[in-house]
């Protein structure tokens, strides 16, 4: 593809992702701090919270159940390499817009290695040089910016969020730089390694997701408190000295 192309297809890209952003902004303009219980939708969020339930008991945890004997071996530790190298462009980006130049340069070392040496992402050379990941989504950036985590949501498929955190989801889909780069049938085969890789830590955390999400006594409170716990954690928020950070705080991923 040349260069005038290419240009002109970011430039569009672009265009389309500016109102967005804008509205990013704006929500930094006023950042209450976090509340504890602010979930205002409860009442619509628990259908939505039951029928993730149904969904995960019908399809996803069978499913994950299915792909276990790949994603515990060799194959699904590949697949979870070159996941991971997908997501590093856009963890990039969000560095930038973040302001951390740092985390943003580690960033790009271990995708230039992982890419190269590690042919495609299938192997992962840069962990064994220090170049761990250093991950970011667009809802840390609104966050670096100064907007307020918002209401807590529960979004279809993908889960707990905050309103703050569903605008980045739909930021981050949006201004992928692999989504940008990749035609058909290569963006498939992306984002079929994305989920696969998902399915993955569906299967290797099934026990702890099992007790959140079907056997506690109020299963999504239980979900509120600790993906939020989780949430404010990664972004350095105060949490308090007894806070419990769930170890796969999001069932279906970002």
């Amino acid at each position: 593809m040349g260069f005038p192309l290419l240009f002109c297809r970011r430039l569009t890209h672009f265009r389309r992702v500016a109102p967005i952003l804008g509205l990013g902004l704006l929500a930094a303009c006023a950042a209450p701090p976090p509340v504890a219980d602010n979930d205002p939708y409860e009442s619509s969020n628990r259908r939505t919270h039951a029928f993730n339930q149904a969904l995960d008991t019908n399809l996803i945890r069978p499913l994950a159940r299915g792909v276990e004997p790949v994603t515990n071996g060799p194959v699904g530790s590949v697949i979870n390499n070159v996941a991971g190298n997908l997501s590093m462009p856009s963890a990039i980006l969000n560095k930038t817009l973040q302001g951390k130049f740092e985390d943003a340069v580690h960033n790009t070392w271990r995708f230039a290695l992982n890419t190269t040496l590690g042919i495609g992402g299938l192997f992962d050379p840069a962990s064994a040089m220090g170049l761990t990941e250093r991950d970011a989504d667009f809802g840390g950036t609104l966050h670096a910016w100064g907007a307020g985590e918002g209401a807590f949501l529960m979004l279809p498929v993908l889960g707990p969020s905050t309103e703050r955190d569903a605008l980045g989801k739909v930021v981050d889909a949006v201004i992928d730089p692999v989504g940008v780069a990749l035609h058909s049938p290569q963006s498939g085969y992306a984002r079929g390694i994305k989920v696969v890789s998902k399915l993955g830590d569906r299967a290797r955390f099934g026990g702890t997701v099992d007790s959140i999400m079907h056997e506690s006594a109020d299963s999504y409170a239980q979900t509120r408190l600790l993906y939020l716990q989780n949430r404010r954690f990664e972004l350095g928020q105060e949490v308090g000295d007894d806070a419990f950070i769930d170890p796969y705080a999001n069932p279906y991923g970002d």
